[in-house]
């Protein structure tokens, strides 16, 4: 995207903690609002309508949120967590599983921009909501401007490219899944690690050693080598 992604603002801009008033989450930028509402709407893999949008730093402090907002204060015995795969690793740590008699569930979507550290969550329930940005007030108040302003602008411009078939396509994966279809002790990073492709395991994120995460943001000339490499990958055959 280049420096279609840059912006502009006044120091002066940012001097309040408060951002929208009008907004049960009063640290969310209108223009972030906006945009993730447009986005949602132009892929239509989202409900908006409705629903509370509550800006974090990153997802894992939305998840923190959420589990802040979805306690109830009552609850004696632990209550367990449960996602699809994969997830991310950090989203475990702290929680610890025994015996539960409740569950929680999360539907995660990957839409979290990794690099401004920005992500959302759109909540129906008010009161969640309202339990979620006190979470945020507590823990950082609020979440910086400059990187919301930042991630308006990206998603403005992936909502453009959508749909403008003129434009270039900016909705682009930031990381792709890997699986190596050998037996259950096939260890896919290892296997990776050999041909010098640097790989995440699985394992990280809730599934198993054959298959691998890895980073789709490089360069296009360090993914071309990426294709090199992982195309020169030859399996033994008849014990050779």
């Amino acid at each position: 995207m280049g420096n279609k992604c840059d912006i502009t603002f006044n120091g002066d801009d940012s001097l309040s903690f408060f951002a929208n008033g009008k907004s049960l989450c009063w640290f969310l930028e209108s223009k972030l609002e906006e945009q993730i509402k447009r986005q949602h709407n132009v892929v239509g893999h989202a409900i908006v309508d409705d629903h509370y949008t509550i800006v974090g730093t990153g997802s894992s402090q939305l998840m923190q949120a959420a589990l802040y907002a979805l306690s109830p204060i009552d609850q004696l015995e632990p209550i367990s967590v449960v996602s699809d795969t994969p997830f991310y690793l950090d989203y475990t740590n702290g929680q610890e599983m025994q015996e539960p008699m409740r569950k929680m569930e999360f539907i995660l979507s990957s839409l979290h921009r990794q690099i401004i550290l920005i992500g959302w969550a759109l909540v129906k329930d008010k009161e969640v909501a309202r339990k979620m940005t006190k979470f945020m007030e507590i823990s950082t108040i609020g979440v910086s401007k400059e990187a919301q302003l930042k991630a308006a602008r990206i998603l403005e411009l992936i909502s453009d490219s959508c749909l403008d078939p003129n434009m270039e396509n900016c909705f682009e994966y930031t990381f792709a899944w890997l699986i190596c279809k050998g037996g259950e002790e096939e260890d896919c990073e290892k296997l990776l690690k050999e041909h010098k492709i640097h790989t995440r395991s699985g394992r990280r994120f809730g599934s198993d050693s054959r298959s691998g995460r890895i980073s789709m943001l490089s360069r296009d000339e360090d993914f071309n080598i990426f294709l090199q490499r992982l195309m020169a990958i030859q399996r033994p055959t008849n014990g050779n």
